[in-house]
């Protein structure tokens, strides 16, 4: 193993880091039952009495509203996964190391995205 392989936030870091990323994960799983519960409650916004016209133009953009839900629902939770493997990572005190450069992630990065685990540097090979 290379000596700078060593090199890792210390604990104090990490505990800052958990706590910012616990705030991440209720933060969306409230947003995620707010998507649930709005696409379960589609459909009863009684368009009964309307004219047929208004009607398929209300069950189409309801279905479109739906789709766009379902599919923030399902990023939504692959948000909420990633943040619960950063917790992981955090464990096991190899968070913020990039896995590409074994370097560590500039602080304010994972501030801002939290569960990245690759720097700048070794995002910007990938273009």
């Amino acid at each position: 193993m290379a000596e700078d392989s060593k090199v890792r936030y210390s604990d104090a870091d990490l505990a800052e880091f958990r706590t910012l990323i616990e705030e991440k994960i209720d933060k969306a799983k409230k947003h995620l039952e707010l998507l649930k519960s709005s696409y379960m409650n589609d459909g009863n916004n009684g368009t009964d009495d309307t004219s047929p016209t208004f009607k398929a133009f209300e069950e189409g953009s309801e279905t479109m509203s739906k789709e766009a839900n379902t599919q923030l629902a399902i990023r939504q939770e692959k948000f909420i996964r990633d943040l619960k493997n950063a917790l992981l990572r955090i464990e096991n005190k190899t968070y913020g190391i990039c896995r590409v450069t074994g370097k560590l992630i500039n602080k304010e990065r994972l501030k801002l995205v939290p569960h990245a685990t690759l720097s700048i540097e070794a995002k910007n090979m990938q273009k």
